[in-house]
């Protein structure tokens, strides 16, 4: 068994930002990776995957984007190449292929990390795993006839990769809505089931949206001064696309363009899907959302006076005409089931955790003395599972592990 000031668990960009600020520090660490360092963005990301977010807030520590395309969006071989300058300045000590079995305290301090290369023990440790684990299938998925190939987002590679005919897919988030968008843009015949996901404008009044909720504060705002406090964590991110520079996902286009929409998909009832009739609520919903974000950029530019083109306010380019509540599983060639991941932190025998399976903490900081996560959305502010804001958690979680090693604190 060998013993470390710190272990951290997790080898993605919040792990090894963690790593960076430790090296700063001269503290004594181990990066622990399943797979291989940054491996979800490698093999979980379609084949047309750009960033949703402009190039400039790629700014891990130490890796800031000095590329000539500041607020265009990267492509995925472009993050991974990014990602591979990350990890050649960080040079972590990481450990790949090994996979954390069992984390729990030891009688005389610090934590037991059981690994499938043995035992190792740390004085502190750092979840740095994210909380996107499982994909998430519901179970009536297993009645599908075999015929039909289904898959999860984080399997999806391009039209090419599927059988011909049409393909439903379920979820309408940001992997589900650019997922259809590819389908639909290689001709394909897609079926959308639409759920709950707001949606926000890619460019408005002269500038990417995400500019100005820069400059307004919004990403500087912290869980504990959310109007939904920690409600905020369950939100659905937004859809909208970097792709070809960057534009709005508007379904309603879609719909007029051919692709076939229906309301949440609730279950399969013989050779039959099932889908709740709102379809036309849910719509309706992301377009207000849309519009209150623009409104809210419309109100920070008037009571500052800044010069920019005129505001304006979407109105609906279609409605459904009805609510298409089946659909026959017949006819489908393939299902991409979009509906997110679920978390499992099972191997960690520790209680950090609240009812529904999730760390308690206070910006990663949990009631177990050395103990931390990092990485998860909105640990702290909407950046902190994101290229934006993971370095400002990871450096604040390595200033209080040195102050524990110094003894200020506990």
């Amino acid at each position: 068994m060998s013993h470390h000031n710190v272990i951290v668990i997790g080898g993605g960009q919040a792990g090894l930002s963690a790593s960076y600020y430790l090296q700063q520090r001269d503290i004594n660490h181990l990066v622990l990776e399943s797979r291989t360092l940054t491996h979800t963005w490698r093999e979980q990301r379609w084949d047309s995957f750009t960033l949703v977010t402009p190039n400039w807030q790629c700014a891990l520590p130490g890796a800031p984007y000095r590329g000539a395309d500041p607020h265009g969006f990267m492509k995925k071989d472009e993050v991974i190449a990014y990602l591979d300058g990350f990890i050649a300045t960080v040079r972590p000590p990481a450990r790949e292929g090994v996979t954390v079995q069992r984390l729990a305290a030891r009688a005389e301090g610090g934590y037991q990390v059981m690994t499938s290369a043995g035992e190792l023990s740390a004085d502190q440790v750092i979840v740095a795993t994210g909380g996107y684990h499982t994909p998430l299938i519901p179970r009536f998925a297993e009645r599908l006839p075999p015929s039909i190939h289904q898959l999860h987002s984080a399997q999806y590679r391009n039209p090419q990769s599927l059988p011909a005919g049409p393909v439903l897919v379920v979820g309408s988030g940001q992997s589900g809505a650019q997922i259809a968008e590819d389908l639909h843009l290689a001709g394909r015949q897609v079926h959308l089931a639409v759920g709950e996901a707001p949606r926000c404008a890619r460019f408005y009044r002269g500038r990417d949206v995400v500019a100005w909720l820069e400059d307004m504060g919004y990403y500087a705002i912290s869980v504990d001064k959310h109007p939904l406090r920690e409600g905020v964590r369950d939100n659905t991110n937004h859809y909208v696309t970097g792709r070809d520079g960057g534009r709005d996902i508007d379904l309603r286009v879609f719909a007029m363009q051919g692709m076939q929409l229906h309301g949440r998909l609730e279950g399969l009832e013989g050779g039959t899907l099932r889908f709740a009739p709102d379809l036309a609520a849910n719509l309706d919903n992301a377009d207000a959302v849309y519009n209150r974000i623009n409104a809210s950029i419309d109100k920070y530019i008037q009571e500052r006076g800044i010069s920019a083109p005129p505001g304006s306010v979407y109105q609906p380019v279609w409605r459904p005409s009805e609510e298409r509540t089946t659909l026959p599983v017949d006819g489908l060639a393939a299902v991409i089931w979009c509906i997110g991941f679920r978390p499992d932190f099972t191997w960690i025998d520790l209680p950090v955790f609240n009812g529904r399976g999730q760390p308690s903490h206070v910006r990663g900081v949990t009631a177990m003395p050395g103990l931390y996560f990092l990485g998860l959305p909105w640990l702290h502010t909407w950046g902190s599972g994101r290229f934006s804001g993971v370095a400002q958690d990871a450096r604040h979680l390595v200033d209080r592990i040195a102050a524990v090693r110094s003894g200020a604190l506990n």
